[in-house]
């Protein structure tokens, strides 16, 4: 149909284009009397106007177009005119049902109000809003952005399994299923880190996976539990150079997906032009709550300094977990603009390597954009006796009932004992970051179709 209504774009009023054009697409209206029948068809490009007569279409012709229902798929070969009134349109020579819809289509001009409809039966969603359409097309033109970004700085797309024997790359509880031909359990990834390592190992040097990841953990407006993330890593890069490609690629995709680097946010705007604004952690939280965490290195002892503020602080929760609920509680609601929030605790990332002027912090750094986390990166731990010890942490913390808290991976210490170059890494938040270029507050708004209960 765009092609088409191209075409009508060049006639003046009252002319018709030269040549045979064919269309199809849904039937959104019909009207007209007599010899005369208006219809409204859509697809993904819009809607454009079947202009049937009598005379052009004969009486079969006519009355199977005049029988149709709202919701039926047509197909119109005819020519392409603009009328008097300037109505770009299809003077219908041909007419032919494709599909008949049983159903009724969502009102015109009601919509779907019903959100558990809207995400449950997404197809209806679609069929009544061009917005939605164009929110899920705005997410194809960033991910292709991201795509093309990444591929001409020289790197080259993977693929890793999706089903592990062990899981690995972030604090998560996995999904399990049981291979019967091999006669064992298997874990959906909750990342795709440990393997694209491997595959710096191996040589590749600079890799990039766009896939899905899977977390069982609950549902939030930022948390579904299968989602898409882009993770990349780049031999002979630290975080530094990460955290400037990453400002780059972000406002790269936001030009190829909405036309330009600034995008409206509840009502505001949030400018994604590099560079970002970077602020170390733990200023940055002694800053928004007040408390300095690394002076208060005992998880009993930050507990109730968190609740003396205020702030939820669960029992039973180690250090890491503490000064993580700090970050999401006091500190990133009010990251609208971009930031980047720059060195880690070592307890909070198992894969970063440490600051050579201060070992107890790490070079790490996750991305905040309107309220919430749309990227982690680290400069990546290389050293597999290092990496060993953190591995033991990991499951001291899981003795102690963390049951997020990854198993050891001794395949993935082996690599490391091959050698890994100095590495950087990122991951990316496909779902979050196109909720930021749609001005879209829900994580359910920009996943095709996402988890619910039933």
């Amino acid at each position: 149909m765009a092609d088409a209504r191209a075409v009508g774009e060049t006639l003046a009023p009252g002319d018709e284009a030269e040549g045979n054009v064919a269309i199809a697409g849904r039937l959104m209206a019909r009207r007209g009397q007599g010899g005369t029948v208006f219809a409204d068809l859509g697809d993904r490009s819009g809607q454009i106007q079947v202009w049937a007569t009598l005379d052009r279409l004969g009486d079969a012709g006519l009355s199977l177009l005049a029988d149709t229902h709202l919701g039926d798929i047509v197909g119109v070969r005819g020519t392409v005119v603009r009328t008097r009134r300037g109505e770009i349109s299809v003077a219908a020579d041909a007419v032919e049902m494709l599909a008949k819809a049983l159903r009724p289509p969502p009102d015109r001009h009601a919509g779907l109000r019903d959100p558990e409809t809207r995400y449950r039966q997404r197809y209806l969603d679609l069929m009544a809003s061009e917005d939605v359409r164009a929110q899920f097309v705005t997410r194809a033109h960033a991910i292709t952005g991201i795509r093309r970004f990444l591929d001409e700085r020289g790197f080259i797309e993977v693929e890793t399994p999706a089903l592990q024997p062990i899981y690995g790359g972030a604090a998560a509880r996995p999904f399990i299923t049981r291979h019967n031909a091999l006669d064992r359990d298997l874990y959906l990834r909750v990342a795709t880190e440990l393997y694209l390592k491997r595959c710096i190992v191996g040589g590749l040097e600079k890799v990039y996976e766009l896939g899905k990841d899977f977390r069982n953990e609950g549902v939030s407006f930022k948390h579904n539990p299968e989602f898409t993330m882009l993770e990349t890593y780049e031999a002979y890069a630290d975080y530094e150079d990460v955290a400037g490609m990453l400002e780059q690629m972000v406002s790269r995709a936001a030009v190829e997906a909405t036309g330009g680097m600034i995008v409206p946010w509840k009502g505001g705007q949030i400018d994604l032009t590099p560079p970002w604004r970077r602020v170390g952690l733990i200023a940055a939280l002694r800053e928004a709550s007040g408390i300095d965490v690394m002076e208060h290195r005992d998880a009993a002892d930050l507990q109730a300094r968190m609740r003396a503020v205020g702030l939820d602080a669960p029992d039973g929760a180690p250090w890491s977990k503490l000064v993580d609920g700090i970050l999401s509680q006091a500190l990133e609601p009010s990251l609208v603009e971009p930031t980047i929030l720059m060195d880690y605790p070592l307890e909070l990332s198992p894969f970063a390597k440490r600051r050579e002027d201060d070992p107890g912090l790490v070079e790490r750094f996750e991305a905040f954009c309107g309220g919430m986390e749309i990227a982690n990166a680290f400069s990546e731990l290389n050293d597999p006796d290092d990496q060993r010890e953190r591995f033991a942490m990991l499951q001291a913390d899981r003795a102690a009932g963390d049951d997020e808290a990854q198993p050891a991976d001794e395949d993935f210490l082996t690599a490391l004992e091959h050698g890994m170059p100095p590495t950087g890494g990122l991951g990316l938040g496909i779902d979050r970051l196109t909720m930021l270029l749609t001005d879209r507050h829900s994580i359910r708004e920009v996943i095709l179709f996402p988890a619910m209960r039933t």
